[in-house]
């Protein structure tokens, strides 16, 4: 539950730098937005660079993997972290 509501932030902090780029926000909120948007892809940028072999262990195609986790970083790869761990200690 705490991940589907982390999701929901970074998707609406997302849709603010949208909103902001394309003008709809007033001019104080919008360079606030697009900061932080910018600073959390940046943080996932690192997470996928640092944390590939947990991204390579989605089940699904790599691209969509690696867009996930440019999304959502530690709330997509670390359930897959923590899966494949119970899977060695079993």
């Amino acid at each position: 539950m705490l991940f589907t509501l982390l999701k929901a932030a970074c998707l609406a902090t997302y849709a603010l730098a949208i909103a902001a780029w394309a003008g709809i926000l007033p001019a104080g909120f919008a360079g606030n937005a697009q900061t932080i948007a910018v600073v959390i892809l940046c943080a996932h940028v690192l997470e996928l660079v640092f944390m590939f072999r947990h991204v390579r262990l989605y089940r699904g195609p790599l691209g969509v993997s690696v867009l996930l986790t440019l999304l959502f970083g530690l709330l997509h790869w670390l359930p897959l972290a923590r899966a494949q761990g119970k899977k060695a200690t079993a």
